[in-house]
């Protein structure tokens, strides 16, 4: 998810950083010429034709226990217009629905924190105890003896905007020419990330509200201690001055999505943490594969924040040849799955490196007929790819709990998207396919720690940013938000593909595949298009802006979700105030039918932000979404208080099912 708040003419979040020209890209493109040569239209004829074996109520492959679903869910509101108005500050829903603000940036959560100043005054230590900046993924965790009536909701928080600083951040020169930030700013800066876990519970009015002074109530933070484990644990790669074991880490940044697990746990995905850190040794830099891969900067550069003038945990420029007493390694520690217990407000995160290490956006968990776990990932950076985890141990229903370390032993996999529909999720084993000593990698470790390198080497399929990844709970076919890619077809490394069919790719697709007899273990796979975002194709728009879409047209799919009747909600993600986007209007929440196609706009946040995060009770009459960034003074609506991320409460007016 872009980082929007400089508004940079290249969002340095989208900055690709992948080298390889695979070799699976010559069979693709000469599969597919003669398809392009008669324009987007006919490119796309073979992928819009429901081929997907996982559709079909007749497909042989299905898992006989998995009822494959052959009815439309009900789609029952009427959709919201466009709205373009420059000055729009609010949430504009469905009639017959309410949407209210019910947790933002600032808000008290643990005990003893003061509420939050209008002028962003609050200090990092009062930042501690609050709601950090950039609500993002989240998920609601039921108590069992009430659960659509009594939970906690976790919500993560991605980055911060200048407006946690009464007048923005504070940047200096010293005689070196190098910027300074002042200390405080920056551990209110690490304050404002991580995780805030809040308990809430209807009242004696039937309305959600907050428990303030909860014993669950807890935040993590850039600084919050956590554990390392799997097979980089203790790796001479992850050994730092701080902690020479190698098991030890402070933090976790840049929480985009999410997952959230059949035995209770939550999982924090790392995405953009490379913005953090600087390597200035130019030349260690450029062989240092865990650095330069994953786009840390380096030489003169300074990172985004320039937390390295103040922490020296983020310079990871080498010290010394005993490189672990420095920190060029804390770069390694980040890029990770984090899995907590939200009810045990005293556990140790765990950061579970089985599961690879690159710009995380989602782990979605899937659990087989016979207990089978698949995790799935998508690395939002242009040009790169989709993984899988599956666990080597199997989980229990009847036995939540018995396997608490499930994710710390597996096999991670990457995918590749033929021409033809099929797909094949590819091992990222040390020893196997390339991944030796003689291409770089001594250990299983390196393989995780240097994922992206591992899957460069089996030929993986760079894909347009995959972000949040959703399955569908009727069928189990997943689909991928590939948010865009304007480089798509312009990078030599990067030509128009099966999966990626358009040149300069400003409005993004959703994909859907179907795991061969719907065993999230599978190797192989089918796959589609399901949609392309954009432009109606009667519209005057160049034809690489022009979508496919059957219903309320929108942009940069990024969020998704599906609810328990099977409808799949979708949030965008695109810079309103660019030109390209101006026929979209505003930042969206749309609903669409997964057998028919057909969209339908059900919300319409305020000026500039972005839509994420979305979660609900059992019931589906409760739901919450996270208006992140807003560029306007929400949720005040005064155009003068200053603008705050804000977790919205959305319920049906006659206590229905949402969406119906």
């Amino acid at each position: 998810m872009s980082n929007k708040n400089e508004m940079p003419v290249v969002d340095i979040d989208d900055i690709p950083v992948n080298p390889s020209n695979n070799p699976w890209l010559s069979e693709v493109i000469a599969s597919r010429r003669n398809l392009l040569k008669g324009g987007l239209g006919l490119a796309l004829g073979g992928f819009l034709g429901g081929h997907l074996s996982g559709c079909a109520a007749t497909n042989k492959n299905a898992s006989p226990s998995v009822g494959l679903k052959n009815v439309s869910p009900k789609i029952g509101f009427t959709s919201v217009p466009l709205q373009h108005a420059q000055d729009f500050d609010r949430v504009l829903v469905a009639d017959g629905y309410t949407a209210r603000a019910f947790f933002s940036w600032g808000d008290e959560v643990v005990t003893g924190a003061v509420p939050w100043k209008a002028d962003a005054s609050n200090s990092w230590q009062e930042q501690q105890l609050q709601a950090g900046q950039n609500h993002d993924g989240m998920a609601y965790f039921p108590f069992t003896d009430a659960p659509n009536d009594h939970g906690l909701l976790v919500i993560n928080h991605e980055y911060t905007n200048p407006t946690l600083h009464p007048n923005g951040p504070t940047e200096t020169r010293d005689a070196q020419g190098v910027i300074r930030r002042p200390e405080h700013e920056v551990l209110k800066e690490q304050a404002a990330h991580g995780v805030s876990v809040i308990e809430i519970k209807r009242d004696q009015k039937n309305l959600w509200q907050r428990v303030k002074n909860s014993s669950f109530n807890r935040r993590l933070t850039a600084n919050t201690p956590m554990g390392i484990t799997g097979p980089a644990a203790g790796s001479e790669h992850l050994k730092t001055a701080q902690d020479p074991t190698g098991t030890r880490v402070l933090g976790t940044l840049n929480n985009c999505s999410m997952g959230k697990t059949p035995w209770g746990t939550y999982l924090i995905c790392e995405e953009n943490w490379n913005n953090y850190f600087v390597n200035r040794n130019t030349a260690d830099w450029q062989q240092r594969v865990s650095h330069k891969r994953y786009g840390i900067s380096n030489g003169l550069n300074s990172s985004k924040y320039y937390w390295e003038t103040v922490d020296p945990r983020f310079d990871a420029t080498p010290t010394d040849k005993q490189y672990f007493k420095g920190f060029v390694n804390e770069p390694n520690r980040f890029g990770w799955v984090v899995e907590f217990d939200p009810f045990n407000p005293d556990s140790l995160p765990q950061k579970r490196t089985a599961l690879g290490r690159y710009a995380r956006e989602c782990a979605t968990v899937v659990i087989g007929d016979e207990g089978e776990v698949a995790i799935y990932s998508g690395d939002d950076t242009r040009g790169e790819y989709i993984y899988k985890f599956v666990a080597q141990q199997r989980f229990d229903k009847n036995n939540p709990k018995a396997t608490p370390d499930l994710l710390d032993e597996g096999t991670l996999y990457v995918a590749v998207f033929h021409a033809d529909g099929r797909g094949e999720w590819l091992p990222l084993i040390w020893g196997e396919r390339g991944l030796t000593a003689r291409n770089g990698f001594m250990s299983q470790a390196d393989v995780v720690i240097n994922a992206r390198a591992a899957a460069d080497i089996l030929g993986a399929t760079p894909m347009d940013r995959p972000e949040w990844v959703a399955v569908d709970p009727h069928t189990r076919e997943l689909y991928v938000t590939l948010t865009n890619n304007i480089e798509r077809g312009i990078k030599v490394d990067q030509p128009v593909d099966a999966a990626n069919v358009r040149k300069e790719n400003h409005h993004g697709q959703i994909l859907r595949w179907a795991e061969k007899k719907s065993n999230p273990a599978a190797t192989e796979f089918t796959w589609e298009i399901f949609l392309l975002a954009g432009n109606s194709a009667q519209s005057s728009a160049p034809e690489n802006q022009q979508g496919n879409i059957r219903g309320d047209l929108f942009s940069c799919p990024d969020g998704l979700w599906f609810d328990a009747d099977g409808r799949l909600w979708i949030e965008t993600d695109f810079d309103d105030a660019e030109d390209v986007y101006q026929p979209m209007g505003c930042n969206q929440l749309l609903c669409a039918d997964p057998l028919s196609r057909n969209v339908k706009r059900f919300l319409v946040g305020p000026r500039g932000c972005e839509i994420t995060g979305l979660t609900g009770t059992p019931d589906g009459k409760s739901l919450w979404l996270n208006i992140q960034h807003p560029g306007i003074s929400y949720p005040a609506s005064d155009g003068k208080t200053r603008p705050r991320s804000t977790t919205v409460l959305v319920t049906k007016d006659d206590g229905g099912v949402i969406g119906t």
